[in-house]
């Protein structure tokens, strides 16, 4: 299958599937895809997550954007960098209504970090 079902579509066929174990619901709805090296590998995430918007079921309680530009969501998850750095995107200052030249006073714990955000101020 070219495209994965979505929608009601996928709902339907999800019920059609019956009692079938979810990585081959997965895979029949069109989640699956084949690595270079032929292994058959089913992406759970995209076809769960296709499962939740079909059902209309809003998480995280904000919608998309005024425009209607949904963008990356963030996953709350950060590595650092092989140069050391913790980079925080924009999924997150736009969350947090955030500038550039806005200021942050960081606090470290033993395995967490703190910002404050700094006033004009101070």
């Amino acid at each position: 299958m070219s495209n994965p079902l979505t929608g009601e579509v996928l709902l339907q066929k999800v019920k059609d599937l019956g009692n079938m174990p979810k990585e081959d619901k997965a895979r029949a709805c069109g989640y699956a895809t084949k690595t270079k090296g032929g292994v058959d590998r089913v992406n759970m995430m995209k076809f769960l997550n296709a499962l939740i918007d079909a059902e209309g079921i809003e998480l995280d309680g904000r919608n998309k954007d005024a425009n209607g530009q949904g963008g990356r969501s963030a996953s709350y998850r950060i590595a650092v960098q092989a140069n050391g750095n913790l980079l925080i995107g924009p999924a997150y200052t736009k969350q947090m209504d955030l500038h550039p030249g806005d200021e942050f006073q960081i606090t470290l714990g033993r395995k967490h970090i703190k910002l404050t955000q700094l006033n004009e101020e101070d």
